[in-house]
């Protein structure tokens, strides 16, 4: 009997090791994937943006506006 819950606990202990072990591998991988999804995002941001009226450098800069030099 006391061999059956020995066995019992190293099995339960493994098993959670193995399913902390899976988690932090996951958990590292999530950093990645936010900076991939970022950039996509921004790509596709920056894509619909070039398909504008103008681009923001052709607007008049503002120390020309008060009329200083």
């Amino acid at each position: 009997m006391e061999q059956q819950i020995v066995l019992a606990v190293l099995g339960a202990a493994g098993v959670v090791s193995a399913f902390l072990f899976a988690l932090k591998g996951l958990l590292d991988q999530i950093p990645d994937v936010i900076r991939s999804w970022r950039r996509v995002v921004d790509e596709a941001r920056r894509s619909h943006s070039d398909h504008g009226l103008a681009p923001e450098d052709h607007r008049p800069s503002s120390s020309s506006s008060d009329g200083s030099r």
